[in-house]
C-alpha cells in the first residue's frame, strides 16, 4: 500500500470553500485512491503553527483570505509571478522538506479568458483593490495591451496596485470608486469585490458592453453578471477562475501533467446547484 498524501485549503472563514469538492473530483478522476484533501479553519495568528505541525504526508496547501500574504515568511520559495503582486495561494511540499509558494490565481484567470475565446484586449478596468485585484493586473499583463484603469475606494491600495503594475510592466491608472461606472464601457471589466458591491453598477452597464469577469461564485449570479448577461455579452464566473486556478494547483500538487478540468467543473456546478437548492 503506498503512502497516503494529504492537501488541505486553509482559511477564514472556510466553511462554504468548494476547493475540496474540486480536488476530490480530480482526485477520483485520476485515480489517486491514497489522497485526501481537507478544509481548515486557520487566521493569520494560527497560520505559522499549522504549518510548523505538518509531516511529510503533507503534499500541498491551498491559501484563501486572509492568508495569501501572511504565508510568505514561511515559505523556503516563493515563484516570480506570485512575489510580483505579493499573493501565495498554492503551497507545494517538496520530497526534500523544502516549501513553495506559487499563485495559480493568475494563470487560472487568463486560462478562464481564453476558453471564452478572450485572448488580446485593448484596455481593461478592475473594480476592487484587494488580493484578487492584484492577480488579475498580473493577469492582465499577459493579455492587455493598453492601459488597465483600477476603481478602487482606499488611495492606498490604488498606490499598490501601481507598484504591482510597475512590476510587471502594466500601466495601472487609479480612478475613485465614484467613477466605476465609467470602467463598464472597457473592452474587458474585472469585478473583484465583495458580495453585494457591484450591485449598484447593474442599471449602468452599456448596451454592447465587453466582457465581464466577475470573480464571485457564490450567491451567483450577481446583480451585475445577470444584467451584463441580459444583453448577451460573454460573462466569465468565479466558478471558472475557481475551476481553473485548481487544475494548476493540482497538476502542482500530485505531479500529473494534466488535471480533469471538466470533471472538476461538473463537482463544482453539482455543489453549488446543491446548496441553492437547500
Amino acid at each position: 500500500m503506498s503512502n497516503p498524501h494529504r492537501a488541505a485549503v486553509l482559511g477564514s472563514p472556510i466553511a462554504h470553500s468548494l476547493s475540496p469538492v474540486l480536488h476530490r473530483a480530480a482526485y477520483a478522476e485520476l485515480g489517486l485512491d491514497d489522497w485526501s484533501y481537507d478544509r481548515f479553519e486557520i487566521d493569520e495568528q494560527a497560520l505559522p503553527g499549522f504549518v510548523e505541525g505538518l509531516d511529510d504526508s503533507w503534499a500541498g496547501l491551498s491559501l484563501t483570505m486572509p492568508l495569501k500574504r501572511a504565508i510568505i515568511p514561511l515559505l523556503d520559495e516563493v515563484s516570480e509571478t506570485a512575489a510580483s503582486v505579493e499573493a501565495v495561494n498554492t503551497v507545494v511540499f517538496t520530497k526534500d522538506g523544502r516549501r513553495v509558494g506559487d499563485n495559480t490565481d493568475i494563470p487560472g484567470m487568463v486560462a478562464a479568458l481564453r476558453e471564452r475565446g478572450v485572448n488580446k484586449v485593448e484596455s481593461a478596468a478592475i473594480l476592487g483593490a484587494g488580493a484578487t485585484a492584484s492577480s488579475a493586473v498580473a493577469a492582465l499583463a499577459e493579455i492587455c495591451t493598453g492601459a488597465v484603469t483600477a476603481y478602487v475606494r482606499s488611495r492606498g491600495r490604488g498606490d499598490e496596485m501601481r507598484v504591482w503594475g510597475g512590476r510587471l510592466g502594466v500601466d495601472v491608472r487609479i480612478a475613485d470608486w465614484a467613477e466605476a461606472e465609467q470602467g463598464l464601457h472597457a473592452p474587458l471589466v474585472i469585478a473583484t469585490t465583495p458580495a453585494g458591491a457591484t450591485d449598484v453598477l447593474a442599471d449602468a452597464v452599456p448596451e454592447y458592453p465587453g466582457t465581464l469577469f466577475d470573480v464571485l461564485y457564490e450567491p451567483w449570479p450577481t446583480a451585475l453578471a445577470s444584467r451584463w448577461a441580459s444583453t448577451e455579452a460573454s460573462v466569465v464566473g468565479g466558478l471558472d477562475l475557481l475551476v481553473h486556478q485548481a487544475v494548476f494547483q493540482v497538476q502542482q500538487m500530485t505531479g500529473v501533467p494534466v488535471a480533469p478540468l471538466a470533471e472538476m467543473r461538473f463537482a463544482g456546478e453539482r455543489a453549488l446547484n446543491g446548496r441553492s437548492a437547500v
